[in-house]
């Protein structure tokens, strides 16, 4: 692939409102396992190499087993899941995915198990890595 733009060295401004969203998704309530798993399934969707090779690691730090690493792409069939988890990740899919919309009953679902202020939280997760995917694919980032 040829050199793309550096968007930190182009639009420094705007990179660093990315990552002070960042520094908030990693400064809220939200577990580290709840945040890896969000960033590492949306990473997963968007097929996004950089940051599933850079989260795939963080989960590692984190205590997540290789097992649930593995098989988060696959976790309706894994019973190595929460009910939290589950919802997280349905979420996640749904709204990376989100020309499908995100369904009455998956919101619902979301809005039963967290209160307002952590599912405030996991939805601000989901954006965010979905725009570090958008940026690390678009300006051809590799996984190293």
């Amino acid at each position: 692939m040829k050199p793309r733009i550096v968007i930190p060295n182009v639009a420094p401004e705007a990179y660093q409102a990315l990552m002070n969203l960042e520094k908030y998704i990693s400064s809220t309530s939200l577990t580290p396992v709840h945040k890896e798993l969000i960033k590492i399934r949306a990473s997963q969707i968007n097929g996004c190499a950089f940051c599933i090779n850079m989260h795939t690691a963080d989960a590692r730090k984190h205590g997540i087993s290789e097992q649930r690493i593995y098989l988060i792409s696959a976790w309706r069939e894994a019973d190595f899941y929460t009910e939290e988890e589950k919802v997280i990740l349905e979420l996640t899919e749904q709204v990376t995915l989100i020309g499908n919309h995100v369904s009455d009953e998956v919101y619902e679902n979301a809005a039963k198990l967290f209160d307002e202020k952590y599912l405030a939280e996991i939805l601000l997760a989901i954006i965010t890595i979905n725009s570090w995917n958008r940026l690390a694919i678009t300006t051809g980032m590799r996984a190293s």
